[in-house]
């Protein structure tokens, strides 16, 4: 463990045994270190707005407001990346960060009518780079002790299945079931060939960290790449406490799957997503990656499982209501075009909310603080003084 690493934990240390001297982040110093994320929607912050959900008012669950997105200011340094203040990579407490991924950003860079930066040195000239460009060039000169990343879940075209199992759940009956794991389409994204290709990409983009930073003057032993696993966003079927007949799965919970497709979605989609990760870690070559495994991470709070609900499903009028995080989701809801209304927007659908966001933010403290990585699950209930939910690494 580097030394800075290990005075900050020692302190962190001592300020709880001391009283709780930090419960709130500390102002970060001119000297302190850099961390950074990279990647997609699942770490840039995508969905950080919603504190749980409601159906009866915006305001109830709305814990940043509007401009919870506007990372330069008055605006988004890149249209629709949605780099969250809450995004898990504001560690505070002794570190400064810095939010380089996107939402919908897949390993290389896409460009048209959307930009959306990949894991790659593309640069068009003009101001439009790709996040190892941007990487190569924000790591010059700073501290940069921890570059953590999560890539890949596009690439399999994850928006896309999710769009088929909702479209499929709403267009047929429980009597007559159509589900979306047999859709050509979706069988096409997690067929062997795709599976590998994705691998093959994932471990290119990794390796394009690494370049990115030796060209910024970093040697590898002077900094870790964390990369994430992806946390199942939504219960089993049997878990769901929605019944599939009838359509309130998504007309009141945001959750349109069918049983067997929430099943699939839980044994096989996020399993080969996930294989295809930590297959890349190791064919990357990497010598100081760790993998921080999310897989089960939201467990007990996905969206639509039993044992936590709506606010007016809980008998809580706000995301500040004592018990809130216990008791409310910590995954964003499935918002089609027929039910936006207000602030909500598609892109923020099926993702970590700000609950969720600040359990991995908790994860990825443990894993650098402690320089390992492992499987990071929920420990207990409330917030920690940092206003965290309780995790663990294990």
């Amino acid at each position: 463990m580097p030394t800075s690493r290990l005075v900050r934990s020692l302190v962190t240390t001592v300020a709880v045994a001391a009283g709780g001297l930090v419960s709130a982040p500390a102002a970060q110093a001119a000297g302190d270190p850099w961390v950074v994320s990279l990647g997609d929607s699942y770490i840039s912050g995508e969905a950080g707005r919603w504190a749980g959900a409601s159906n009866r008012s915006s305001t109830t669950a709305d814990a940043l407001g509007a401009g919870a997105y506007l990372d330069a200011g008055s605006a988004e340094s890149i249209p629709g990346c949605h780099r969250a203040s809450s995004a898990q990579i504001h560690l505070g407490a002794g570190y400064r960060s810095l939010n380089l991924a996107c939402s919908g950003a897949t390993t290389g860079t896409r460009t048209g009518s959307t930009f959306k930066p990949g894991l790659d040195f593309y640069d068009d000239g003009a101001g439009k780079v790709g996040q190892a460009t941007a990487l190569q060039r924000e790591a010059r000169g700073r501290d940069v002790e921890l570059v953590t990343v999560s890539i890949g879940g596009n690439d399999f075209g994850f928006a896309d299945v999710v769009t088929s199992c909702v479209l499929d759940f709403l267009g047929s009956s429980s009597l007559l079931p159509n589900y979306c794991f047999d859709d050509r389409s979706v069988k096409a994204n997690f067929a062997a060939a795709n599976v590998a290709a994705v691998r093959a990409r994932i471990a290119t983009a990794l390796q394009n960290v690494r370049t990115a930073m030796r060209n910024a003057g970093h040697a590898d032993s002077a900094w870790t790449l964390l990369v994430q696993t992806y946390p199942s966003p939504l219960a089993e079927g049997a878990n769901l406490r929605y019944k599939q007949s009838g359509y309130t799965r998504q007309s009141v919970g945001g959750c349109g799957f069918w049983d067997a497709d929430a099943d699939w979605a839980n044994r096989t989609a996020m399993p080969t997503i996930n294989g295809a990760v930590t297959g890349a870690v190791q064919d990357s070559g990497l010598s100081n990656v760790r993998v921080l495994d999310l897989s089960r991470a939201m467990d007990g709070r996905r969206l639509c499982e039993k044992g936590v609900g709506l606010y007016e499903e809980v008998g809580l009028s706000s995301w500040k209501d004592a018990g809130a995080v216990d008791r409310t989701e910590w995954i964003n809801q499935i918002r089609t075009v027929s039910t936006i209304a207000g602030p909500y927007q598609v892109q923020e659908s099926i993702h970590p909310n700000y609950w969720g966001q600040l359990a991995i933010r908790s994860c990825i403290r443990q894993a650098h603080e402690g320089d390992r990585g492992g499987r990071c699950e929920r420990s207990g209930t409330g917030l920690t003084s940092r206003g965290e939910p309780r995790m663990t690494l294990r």
